[in-house]
């Protein structure tokens, strides 16, 4: 359920995003509804996708400079990228953010000696 929620973010914060890069969309935030559609698609990320997504973020921008270039769209590409770029960062911290809480976890179970679920299973 949850994989489709988080699909489901990511697809209205790209579509969102590329709309609102060409058509003004009075009385809503669009950043703010970006980053929470982000961190929301962050819960689907594979971690072995990390590096992709990473060079993304960093990406997006310049990509959108460059295509501000062009005359009379150049300005609407250049804002639709830096959208996506931000709906891309949320994603970014919602994944380093669970990475850091199992890594957090993974190290206090090495601490203490055994996973929770080991010792039920050990007694069974």
């Amino acid at each position: 359920m949850v994989d489709k929620i988080a699909g489901l973010a990511r697809l209205i914060a790209t579509v969102l995003a590329i709309v609102a890069g060409f058509v003004a969309i009075p009385n809503l935030n669009v950043a703010l509804v970006l980053v929470v559609l982000g961190l929301i698609a962050g819960l689907k990320y594979k971690p072995e996708n990390l590096l992709g997504l990473f060079f993304a973020v960093v990406t997006l921008p310049l990509a959108g400079a460059a295509l501000a270039n062009i005359p009379s769209i150049g300005a609407h590409l250049n804002a639709a990228f830096l959208n996506v770029e931000i709906a891309a960062a949320s994603v970014a911290a919602t994944v380093i953010v669970m990475r850091l809480y199992n890594n957090s976890r993974e190290d206090l179970m090495a601490f203490v000696g055994s996973p929770v679920g080991a010792t039920a299973a050990a007694s069974a």
